[in-house]
Formats: C-alpha cells, sequence, structure tokens
C-alpha cells in the first residue's frame, strides 16, 4: 500500500465505501481516467469524515481538512460497469494531520491503492491546527 511519507506504520481499517462506476468516469481510452481514482478516494474519505463527526457538529464551523499530499498506484484498469470498493485506513493521528490509505477493488481483486495526507486546518487563518479531542478520539 501507498505511504506518503515513505514510512511503514500501524494502520487500521477506518470506512468502506461502495461506489458504483458511471459510464462518464470513463477517457477515450476505454477505461476509469487516472484522476476519477482521486475521486473516489476522496469520496470514501468524506464519507468516513461524515460518519465520525456530521458536518452540523460544532467542530466543523471552525476547523477543516485540506489534503497535503496524495499518491495512488494504479495496479489495473477500471471499467464500466460496476462497483468499486474502496476501503480507507487510518494511522495514528499526528498534532495537526492524519495519514490515510485506500485500496481499491472490484470484486475480490484490487485495481489501485492510494494515501493521502489531511491536515486539519483553522477556517478562518487557514493555518494547520492541532486535531481537535473530540475528532481526535474518534481517530484513535
Amino acid at each position: 500500500m501507498a505511504d506518503p511519507q515513505g514510512q511503514s506504520e500501524a494502520r487500521r481499517l477506518a470506512h468502506v465505501e461502495r461506489i458504483p462506476i458511471r459510464w462518464g468516469d470513463m477517457d477515450a481510452m476505454g477505461h476509469v481516467n487516472n484522476i476519477v481514482y482521486f475521486r473516489y478516494m476522496e469520496q470514501a474519505r468524506i464519507s468516513w469524515f461524515e460518519a465520525l463527526l456530521p458536518r452540523r457538529e460544532a467542530a466543523w464551523k471552525s476547523t477543516g481538512i485540506v489534503i497535503v499530499n496524495a499518491s495512488c498506484n494504479f495496479t489495473r484498469a477500471i471499467t464500466y460497469p460496476g462497483t468499486v470498493e474502496v476501503k480507507v485506513f487510518v494511522a495514528k493521528p499526528g498534532r495537526s494531520s492524519v495519514a490515510t490509505y485506500y485500496e481499491l477493488f472490484i470484486e475480490s481483486e484490487m485495481y489501485a491503492d492510494g494515501a493521502a495526507v489531511v491536515v486539519f486546518i483553522d477556517m478562518q487563518t487557514q493555518k494547520p491546527v492541532r486535531i481537535p479531542d473530540d475528532i481526535r478520539a474518534k481517530l484513535q
């Protein structure tokens, strides 16, 4: 599995998202465009965060998240039709960031794996902040 920091660290399965492949996800080459793999990972990450702490919670009024790096290893070409199962793994959170990892499957075959570092920011200043305690507790 890809590691954005080039390190191996303990991770746990945090969320599984099933996403239907749309006809429009494919490009002129007849397979899902590479950027869409990142969209699948993004959708799984957002669904996971919304399950952890719904948007209406006070914590999200002052705190947001940004991605500081993202990577993907493309193992096999995804094609329409089908459903992508995205497994989201999380590492131990740091002060203001947490590393996330992804595996994209169709049926039992892995098609890609990736990673992204999520940084928590103050919505007003757009600067990194310590992960709020209520969110940190749910990440661990």
